[in-house]
């Protein structure tokens, strides 16, 4: 079988045809020239073997690759830098951080052994003398934590005043709660007037070592004239039970009762006298409902609801991890305080909000700010609610096994992660994380156009620069459409930011409500 030659001049220009980034298809090439297909991909597997870069993302560019795209663009300008990038499918911002790189590569120092050996030692020391001052506070605040918990453990209704009945089931919860908070470290009167009780009644009840019953519901009382007899109860029972009323329940009983012209008691009465007998378990198929509201909260203004938690930024060394701290201000999106670490800790999470409270002046403004967070351990850490208590800010957390109730900070870590610079190799060691971390909230807070907030910059929201900025914008456009009308089949884009930002999703009506209450 003879073999077809082509012309030098006919490939070549079919090459240039088949070079990206206007690469042209096979299929249809094959139809305009009459040349096979498997020879015009053999071709376009040549074209692309001598241009590696133009079809690779840039995570797949080798070192060579890198520096070659340096080389290139050494001798040119901004615009005819871009128009490369663009050429090549990368970002600027990484062919900026390449040529960081190819600058800084002769500059890594190795430091000698003993003086590593001698900063380890002074590491050590110093974090030995961390954790000396980190039990000296956990023993300064373990009293105010356990006091928090048991303020919220505690039963409601042993307030009032003198002589009032409590339950022997409260008696002995509060017990309970009192000796917890005594075996954690909080004195014995002070956990008694958290639930408003004197030391004295508290030794009065577990004197001999037993909680003792209030003995007053046990005398005998006339019974109210509209008790239900025995007769009437067992009745209930045994019309409930009947093979005409087996399978109903009170609110379906009690109308059919009433067609039969008969009355015994009311559908609360039935449930009641179910309820006593244990007759009224949930029978259906369905789960049994549990009721948990979506955490709701709104901001009209910057500094009113912020949220945060942590993400892990991987190292280079495989399994390892740097935690980072972030809240953001859910109104205006700006990250307003962060700081990375090696672990996750409480007492991490009291420095945060602390440096956050007092960098926005939370303090002296008259309403309590909200914070936000999922349920993770540093959230709900005493030392950490008790840091909170001290600053008047209100702890707000999501549901249980809901991964959308956060919804600001996971988007905030989700831009971060996807940035064409994020090192997805993993950082060398804290000190790179930190000033990596330490530039993308810079970039963040002054340079991203945040989608979510009408492309402006967070600290722009912020600070209520966008006013003018909109204002400008509007005027721009309204200028554009009366030179060229025809260009512009409605109204022109509406650049007018919203008035308050939810948590979760809400009615118009939910919102209105809400904000009412909370101006009275």
């Amino acid at each position: 079988m003879s073999r077809t030659v082509y012309p030098k001049e006919l490939k070549e220009s079919i090459f240039k045809r088949l070079a990206p980034p206007n690469a042209e298809k096979v299929p249809a090439l094959a139809k305009e020239t009459n040349i096979p297909k498997p020879t015009l991909y053999k071709w376009r597997t040549k074209v692309l073997e001598n241009n590696p870069t133009n079809n690779k993302k840039a995570s797949k560019w080798t070192s060579s690759d890198k520096f070659q795209a340096v080389l290139e663009t050494a001798s040119l300008s901004e615009i005819e830098t871009a128009k490369y990038c663009r050429e090549k499918g990368i970002h600027v911002e990484e062919l900026k951080s390449w040529i960081k790189q190819c600058q800084n590569a002769n500059e890594n120092k190795f430091e000698d052994p003993k003086k590593l050996k001698d900063n380890l030692k002074k590491e050590k020391k110093k974090a030995k003398e961390l954790e000396k001052e980190l039990r000296e506070k956990e023993k300064a605040l373990a009293e105010t934590a356990a006091l928090l918990v048991l303020r919220k453990k505690g039963p409601s209704d042993l307030g009032g005043p003198r002589g009032r009945l409590i339950e022997i089931s409260d008696r002995k919860k509060a017990v309970e709660l009192i000796d917890e908070a005594h075996a954690n470290g909080c004195r014995l009167f002070k956990a008694c007037e958290e639930l408003e009780i004197s030391i004295r009644t508290y030794q009065r009840w577990t004197k001999d070592g037993a909680v003792k019953e209030d003995q007053r519901p046990l005398i005998e009382r006339p019974e109210p004239k509209n008790k239900l007899t025995e007769s009437e109860r067992q009745e209930i029972i045994e019309v409930s039970n009947s093979k005409e009323f087996a399978d109903l329940p009170p609110f379906k009983i009690v109308p059919k009762l009433a067609e039969q012209g008969k009355y015994i008691a009311s559908e609360s009465t039935f449930y009641r006298v179910l309820d006593k007998e244990k007759m009224n378990t949930h029978r259906a198929k369905s789960k049994e409902p549990v009721k948990r509201e979506a955490p709701t909260h709104i901001a009209t203004a910057p500094n009113q609801v912020w949220t945060w938690d942590i993400t892990w930024l991987n190292a280079m060394i495989k399994g390892s991890f740097f935690k980072l701290y972030l809240i953001v201000d859910m109104f205006s999106r700006m990250i307003v305080a962060y700081e990375v670490w090696e672990t996750e800790n409480a007492e991490y999470s009291s420095r945060l909000i602390r440096k956050a409270s007092l960098a926005q002046g939370i303090a002296a403004k008259d309403k309590p700010l909200v914070l936000h967070s999922d349920n993770g351990s540093p959230m709900k850490a005493a030392t950490f609610l008790a840091t909170l208590e001290k600053l008047g800010v209100q702890s707000s957390f999501s549901r249980p096994r809901v991964s959308n109730d956060n919804p600001y900070s996971e988007s905030l870590f989700k831009t971060m992660k996807y940035r064409p610079v994020y090192p997805n190799k993993g950082f060398k060691d804290l000190t790179e994380a930190r000033e990596w971390v330490a530039e993308f909230v810079r970039w963040y807070n002054h340079q991203h156009l945040h989608s979510g907030i009408k492309l402006i910059t967070p600290y722009q929201r912020h600070y209520g620069l966008d006013i003018e900025i909109m204002k400008k914008r509007n005027e721009t456009y309204l200028k554009a459409k009366a030179e060229h009308p025809e260009r512009w089949s409605g109204d022109v884009r509406d650049w007018t930011l919203p008035e308050y930002v939810t948590l979760n999703p809400m009615d118009t009506a939910e919102v209105e409500k809400y904000l009412k209450q909370q101006s009275s």
